[in-house]
């Protein structure tokens, strides 16, 4: 099959109508509490029309552990309404709705993390010539580990009593549960840590404790994805060999999909693979069918997006920088009005594309993660 409208049955039951995901998206909008703004409101209403699945922006499970001003929340009975809301705006315009849950672990903001400790799997202090947004951080306890796995399953009965149709648990981009995974920030001597295979430890407790939930509420229609960065570039980090002991322990698990994720749908391995193929190949490959993969990665146009989906790399496509441009980017596709699909923002025209106003200002600092401008023939995506 190469139609992205072609619909897709997960295996528990749950028909997805078509192949076409908004990937997560950091919007900086959300209240300070972290309940839904009159900007966010505005930024998810019309980006799901026509699309499969809608992630949303990454949602903190446990106070202390935002990464983003402006970062929604699921953290008690207090966001639920806000939650509530979210979900429906999402669901209202015909896509299944997940809510992506996350704590940053030493990728914390400190500003809005006021009197909570910087935690992570291990002690961690940063570099003085580390120009990352890590910071210096303290080993969790074991005590504080299993409250977080605790933490991470309470935010997806949040989901679930909200009405989302599922959650995805945000293994990725060198977040809390990366960072157990990765050899370079994970140097436990308990059973939270050792080898890579010892390491995997953390994310499976939080998926099964995810799906615990499902099971005391009877709703095996819950989805549960898992979101993954494939390499890191420290010299102790994440290899490609890692991620295959990853993903042989995921496929074994009852979730419902992967997702990779990629700055670029096409960029090769780096290490502990074949370095003459993309990574997202040899992942699916070595995935073998057992779930539906999620690829991602800096594609633009109509044909970016439908080339990708032709590799047959990932059973779905996820767009960020794309609809970020185009609102209704599936709709577009879905009628076959490719050239209409912008893929320069016009930042002449805020008015156009409903962005917050932090994000609005970010976008014309425009680091490189964000999409291209007009008249600016010189942008390229970030490559890692």
């Amino acid at each position: 099959m190469t139609d992205l409208f072609t619909p897709f049955t997960l295996n528990n039951g749950v028909e997805i109508k078509n192949r076409l995901v908004v990937a997560p998206m950091t919007h900086f909008a959300s209240n300070p509490d972290g309940t839904i703004s009159d900007a966010e409101r505005q930024f998810i209403g019309n980006r799901a029309q026509d699309f499969g699945l809608f992630i949303t922006a990454a949602t903190l499970v446990k106070h202390g552990g935002k990464s983003f001003m402006g970062e929604p929340e699921a953290t008690s009975d207090a966001v639920l309404d806000s939650l509530r809301e979210t979900a429906n705006v999402i669901k209202n315009q015909g896509a299944k709705a997940i809510l992506q849950l996350h704590h940053g672990g030493k990728k914390w903001n400190a500003d809005i993390n006021q009197g909570f400790d910087a935690i992570a799997p291990s002690d961690y202090v940063k570099p003085d010539n580390d120009a990352s947004d890590n910071h210096s951080a303290r080993a969790m306890t074991g005590a504080e580990v299993d409250e977080m796995i605790v933490a991470f399953a309470r935010s997806a009965e949040l989901a679930l009593q909200a009405g989302f149709d599922g959650v995805e648990i945000h293994g990725a981009n060198g977040y809390l549960i990366q960072q157990f995974v990765s050899g370079d920030s994970n140097t436990r001597t308990d059973k939270w840590g050792g080898d890579i295979h010892a390491r995997t430890a953390f994310p499976l407790a939080v998926i099964q404790a995810v799906n615990e939930v499902k099971a005391k509420h009877n709703r095996p229609d819950f989805i549960v994805g898992y979101r993954f960065s494939p390499e890191e570039p420290e010299e102790n980090g994440l290899t490609m060999a890692d991620t295959f002991v990853l993903l042989d322990k995921l496929v074994e698990q009852p979730l419902q999909y992967l997702h990779i994720s990629l700055w670029d749908f096409y960029n090769k391995a780096r290490r502990g693979a074949d370095t003459t193929k993309s990574r997202i190949e040899q992942i699916h490959d070595h995935i073998g069918g057992k779930l539906p993969l999620i690829g991602v990665g800096n594609l633009l146009s109509g044909a970016d997006i439908r080339g990708a989906f032709e590799t047959g790399f990932a059973e779905f496509i996820a767009v960020g920088k794309a609809v970020l441009m185009n609102p209704n980017l599936a709709t577009l596709l879905k009628n076959n009005q490719d050239e209409q699909i912008a893929t320069r923002l016009d930042l002449s025209q805020p008015e156009k594309y409903g962005y917050p106003p932090v994000l609005w200002h970010i976008q014309q600092n425009k680091p490189a993660f964000l999409p291209p401008v007009v008249g600016d023939e010189n942008w390229q995506a970030v490559s890692v």
